[in-house]
């Protein structure tokens, strides 16, 4: 499994729309996921403050547009390592990737676990 964190309204859209996509897609090319081990450390640095996000647990293999494992696409959040892998999808995301979708504000507990939440 991959994650997304994105905020509740975009996730909104994406049900309207018939797939999700994320502005980094139209500036960068690709959308930024995450592992689970990754993804408390990725909260934590980027999303500090906000209560307006969901987080997207994705099935990698059901994912149509390519997804490809690379570095960091900037400097690495604290508690990443720079050889650190991030899956990287280029493309929109299919909603029957999505397998769970949870609500999260931050900053999280460092002992949260994606998987730990009832699924």
């Amino acid at each position: 499994m991959i994650y997304h964190i994105t905020s509740k309204q975009e996730w909104a859209s994406a049900q309207q729309n018939g797939e999700y996509t994320a502005p980094s897609l139209g500036t960068e090319g690709f959308i930024h996921c995450s592992t689970a081990a990754q993804v408390v450390h990725v909260a934590n640095a980027f999303y500090r403050g906000r209560t307006d996000l969901v987080l997207l647990k994705l099935a990698e293999d059901r994912i149509k547009s390519q997804v490809k494992w690379e570095a960091p696409a900037g400097p690495p959040a604290p508690g990443i390592s720079e050889s650190d892998s991030f899956p990287h999808i280029y493309g929109t995301i299919n909603l029957d990737a999505v397998i769970t979708v949870l609500d999260i504000t931050t900053p999280l507990d460092a002992g949260f676990q994606p998987d730990s939440n009832g699924e």
